[in-house]
């Protein structure tokens, strides 16, 4: 049994190479990462530009009647150029007429008849956008390694960026063992439960990036497990197994994959939950991990363990969110042997632990937070001290 710490850096570090690259489209680019910089191929903005609604004029004639020369909508090209006390009526976005140098809020503004404004206020903001103010022709806009987000694609769309490069997401392949499970449309009889697992992975696969696939359950049998272990390891990047892993007469699962040709590097983790989860290797370029059969234990050292394998992968630092909190009130543990994991709630901005029955008590998930850890050794975590919340 090995520390967490141990775990993650084994896990971290078997990771050495990471995907190979595509071209996609840049509207189904979200949740991947760009493997190659993006630069802007124009200014931005392309010319100055009102920025709102209102008249464009020279400001040293702002406290005088204004004759209107034009109305410009944005999207066409002055006729005129602004001369003494003249303005063109201007729509955001639209170019500012030569001669103008501000604009004047519509709203600060009154005709006092027609085709003659005058300004209301004491005095004015320039209200343009000047020319590549924003970006210049040529500039950085999109660093490699960035994890795509809504906002990113709009900087693309901006910089006509329509094909980036981007890392390959892994592909998952997660199986559920056990002669006791049913799929979630069966009616479970006596002595079976419904395979929540196994669907958990695979949307907890789906939100790290990566690209899930069932391959169903596979029966308490020798034969029956080694077969498709052999299958999803040839046909994914990783492979995610729950159940068999601890110590009971058909937990057989260590040892299938070790005659699979899986390298395990290590069997269990000092922690609580998830002890009995293992980690090994496949031609040095593939992964699997055996997690425990009981949900809120496999939740949880994917999370841990899993997740950040997919970011190294695709080239990502671990992008669950982490924010330090004060704790609300006092928790104590019974055992400090193991690292432990609890759900949290947060409230006002403080912690608070979540009812939790065990491990397969995946319930609880439902109304946390959060995860906080408790170290090794600790018993307790005191009302006010700062811990730190991994979002969930």
């Amino acid at each position: 049994m090995i520390k967490f710490e141990e775990a993650l850096e084994i896990v971290q570090n078997a990771a050495r190479l990471t995907m190979s690259t595509e071209q996609v489209n840049f509207t189904e680019s979200v949740g991947k990462v760009i493997a190659s910089d993006v630069y802007s191929d124009i200014n931005m903005p392309p010319f100055d530009k009102s920025a709102m609604d209102g008249y464009a004029c020279r400001r040293k004639d702002i406290y005088n009647d204004l004759k209107v020369i034009e109305v410009l909508p944005a999207g066409s090209v002055p006729k005129f150029k602004v001369g003494v006390n003249e303005c063109t009526k201007i729509m955001t976005g639209a170019i500012i007429p030569e001669g103008a140098d501000c604009v004047l809020m519509i709203e600060h503004t009154k005709e006092i008849e027609k085709g003659v404004v005058r300004f209301l206020n004491e005095s004015t903001n320039t209200n343009i956008c000047y020319f590549a103010e924003d970006i210049k022709k040529g500039d950085l806009v999109l660093e490699k390694g960035t994890l795509i987000k809504p906002q990113h694609i709009a900087v693309m769309a901006s910089v006509g960026c329509v094909k980036p490069v981007v890392y390959c997401s892994p592909k998952v392949g997660i199986v559920s063992t056990g002669d006791e499970l049913v799929e979630p449309a069966d009616l479970p009889e006596k002595s079976q439960i419904r395979n929540s697992n196994g669907y958990q992975l695979i949307a907890q696969a789906e939100r790290a990036g990566a690209i899930p696939g069932y391959l169903g359950i596979a029966g308490d049998s020798e034969d029956a497990t080694y077969n498709i272990i052999k299958k999803a390891l040839e046909e994914n990047d990783i492979v995610l197994l729950t159940g068999g892993v601890s110590m009971g007469d058909f937990d057989f699962v260590p040892e299938i994959m070790i005659k699979a040709g899986v390298d395990i590097k290590f069997r269990s983790i000092a922690v609580q939950p998830g002890k009995p989860t293992i980690f090994g290797t496949y031609n040095n370029n593939k992964f699997i991990f055996g997690l425990p059969g009981n949900p809120v234990s496999s939740y949880t050292q994917f999370e841990l363990l899993v997740r950040p394998l997919i970011s190294c992968l695709m080239n990502k630092t671990d992008v669950a969110g982490k924010i330090k909190l004060p704790m609300g009130k006092e928790y104590k543990r019974r055992k400090s042997v193991r690292k432990s994991f609890i759900p949290i709630n947060i409230v006002d901005g403080k912690v608070y632990p979540v009812e939790y029955h065990g491990s397969a008590h995946i319930h609880s998930y439902v109304f946390a937070d959060g995860i906080v850890a408790v170290e090794i050794g600790r018993e307790k975590l005191e009302a006010g001290e700062l811990v730190d919340v991994r979002q969930i």
